[in-house]
This record gives C-alpha cells, structure tokens and sequence, in this order.
C-alpha cells in the first residue's frame, strides 16, 4: 500500500497550485498572533456559520426528525470528513483542505434532502429558466449568503478560498471510472453548469468527491434497516453482493464494514500517476450498492408520501411570499401580515433587509447585496435562497403558521 505517495503533489507553500488555492474573493482580515493555516480558517468559519448548525435538521434520506439514530445531514458531512481525512492522511495529502471541503460541501442543501432539492429544481426552471443542483447552491452559500461577525462587529461573507470553494461545487456526480485526476486549469466556478463538469482543482478535492459515495452507501442501508425499509431477503441480498468483495471476511453488513471495505481498496491502488483510484471490483460492488439502494431504498413506496408532504410544504411556502410582492414596498406588506404570519413575516424581512439594499438596512451588515426587489425575478430569487437555507423542522413550522386559523 501506498502510504505518503502524495506527498510531493499535496497542496502546500511548494506546490505550484498553492497561491491559487488560498486565493480568496476579497483579502480576509489576518491576526498578528493566528496560528492556523488558510484551510484551517477556512475550516472553522464553515463550522461557525448558521448554515452548518442547521444541516443537523435537514433530511440526509429519511425524514425522520424524532428519530435520533437517522442520518441527517450534519452527521453525512462529517461521515464525509471522517473518511476524507483518513484516505489524505494515509497518502500524505493536506487534512486541512480535506477536513473544509468536507464540513462545507452540502451547506445550503435544501430541505427534506434530495426530494426537496426536486421540487426546488421545479421551481427554479419554471420561473428563472435556471437549473438549481446542491453543489452549485452550496457555493452560492458559501459565496454570497453566509456572513459571519469580524473583530469590528461587522457581518460578512465567509470569503473562503479558492481551493475549498472549488471542491464544494465539484464534490459531486457519479464515480463511473475508477479514478480520479485533478483538472490543471483553473476557471470561475460561478460559471460550472453543470454537476460533474468538471473534476476538482485538487487531489483533495477529488478524495472528497469519492468519500461522498463511501459515506453514504453504507449509511443509507444501516437506516434503511432500522426504519424496516428492506425485507430479510433483502438483506440477505445485500449480504451476497458485499461479501465476495471482502473475500468472505466480511460477517455483518454495516456501515463502518462497507466503509472500511473502501478506504482500504483506495488507499491501495491510488497513486499520483494512477490517480485517486479503486479496484475493478470495489468500482462493481460500489455500483451493485447504488443499484440495490435504488431499486429498494430510494424509490420505496413508503418514501412516496414524504415526498408529497415535502412538495406542499415548499410550493406553499413559495406560493405565499410570492403573493407579498409589491416591489419596493414588500416590507410594508410583510409588516400587515406580520399578525397573521409573524414567523413568516418576520424573519423573512429579515431576510430582504440583509441581503437587498433597502432603507433599513442596518450598518454592521456589510456582506453582498443579492436582490433588487423592484425586479421580480431577484424577489423570486431571494425566496428560493429563504427555503433552500431552512430546516425541515423550520419548513413544517411555517407551514404550519400558513394553514393555522
């Protein structure tokens, strides 16, 4: 196995990619006593943000939100980090960059998980004739919705580096070769299209973007289990279509066996010159895996309701705030409704004063202006970014407040 053969090609001061990949959008304040490298920060103002804090109410597969012991969202990306670090330090790569990526690469995604994501899509085509993927709505978050306080009090952009902000919108999209290479040129990510166009900047990058799917396979079947989405012959399925891989050493089908099953293929045959690779085999059964989740767990019956309970809430949510518009004066019409809506209302005005450069608009907040809300298109906009920010629990809440009388 092939331990530290990434040294030489990990990003570092040596490496010809290094000042590129710290490179921010604006200069970021610096402290003369700072300890931490660019990632590092990188990596703690992702932890500090409020979009990170709410990926612990935001739907992984299952809804589920009374259930402790269901994946959500928070606990996949640090599965992603947990798996990322592992693989980076066995090759010698930067755990830094890794551990950012990670913590980073699904802020923003929208409620109720993939089902929501959907419905968002739907919305977002029919009415700005735009497509809307997570990767690329986490790195408008990251980008332009996420603030954090400075030294002075003030609030703004998060303004992480080039080399996380790439692996954030390149994280995703299917693995059907079995390697992965970085790309050489750099370009402005704002303009990917597309998920999966492009492959990231970064050997880093490109080991998040498999232990994305190592993190979740295993994890989806071990819910699946508990919520009694699959049958004893299913199980007794999966257990077959593992165990060769294993070479008949594997006993019990669980997410740390599935998990562990991986790293080790990975860490074996990648090398700078093979790339970030997995065995014929660990490519086979990581497409049986996604197969059988499909066909039993993905498209359940069972699941068929919570998708439809997700699409009302979302499109009411929408349909209601859209029905405040009146261009300028929007805030005044919140403020009417505040009485019959005061969740909504407020914290949706909140919202505009933040990001719309409006009268009223207070002074500590100094992150981008979003919306022009005498153009319809931005309000429209300005709404989706509001739903895509929230917790399932936050959506039910104001669904909720909407139907009450």
């Amino acid at each position: 196995m092939g331990e530290g053969v990434f040294l030489k090609v990990n990003i570092n001061p040596e490496n010809p990619k290094w000042e590129l990949c710290v490179k921010r959008i604006e200069d970021l304040y610096k402290r003369d006593d700072d300890i931490r490298s660019p990632f590092n920060r990188d990596y703690n103002r992702i932890l500090h943000c409020t979009a990170y804090r709410r990926l612990k109410h935001k739907t992984q597969v299952f809804f589920a939100p009374t259930n402790d012991h269901i994946c959500t969202r928070i606990e996949h990306v640090n599965h992603v980090a947990a798996v990322s670090y592992t693989i980076a330090r066995y090759l010698g790569l930067n755990t830094e960059l890794t551990n950012a990526i990670a913590i980073g690469h699904d802020l923003g995604h929208a409620p109720f998980g993939h089902a929501g994501e959907s419905i968002i899509k739907e919305i977002v085509g029919r009415e700005l004739n735009e497509t809307f993927w997570h990767e690329k709505n986490s790195l408008w978050f990251v980008d332009r919705c996420e603030t954090l306080e400075d030294p002075s009090g003030y609030h703004k952009n998060l303004n992480l580096t080039y080399a996380v902000r790439d692996g954030i919108v390149c994280h995703c999209g299917e693995v059907e070769e079995n390697s992965i290479h970085p790309r050489d040129d750099s370009l402005d990510l704002l303009a990917i299209k597309e998920p999966s166009q492009y492959h990231p900047f970064t050997w880093e990058g490109c080991v998040v973007k498999i232990a994305d799917k190592i993190a979740y396979l295993g994890r989806d079947v071990e819910d699946a289990i508990t919520l009694k989405i699959l049958t004893g012959s299913q199980v007794r399925e999966l257990v077959s279509i593992v165990r060769p891989f294993g070479k008949k050493r594997i006993k019990q089908l669980n997410n740390t066996v599935v998990m562990h099953e991986f790293i080790i293929d990975l860490c074996k045959h990648s090398s700078p010159e093979d790339g970030i690779k997995i065995s014929d085999n660990a490519l086979h059964l990581m497409n049986s895996l996604k197969e059988f989740n499909y066909r039993n767990i993905y498209h359940h019956p069972r699941l068929n309701g919570y998708r439809d309970y997700a699409k009302l809430i979302i499109n009411l949510v929408y349909e209601t705030l859209m029905g405040f518009y009146q261009k300028e004066k929007t805030l005044k019409q919140l403020k009417r409704y505040s009485n019959i809506y005061p969740t909504l209302a407020g914290i949706f005005s909140e919202w505009l004063l933040k990001y719309a450069g409006i009268e009223g608009r207070a002074s500590h907040f100094q992150n981008a202006i979003l919306y022009d809300l005498n153009q319809q298109k931005d309000y429209c906009r300005a709404i989706l970014d509001f739903i895509s920010g929230m917790t399932d629990m936050f959506a039910i809440k104001i669904f909720d407040e909407i139907i009450s009388f």
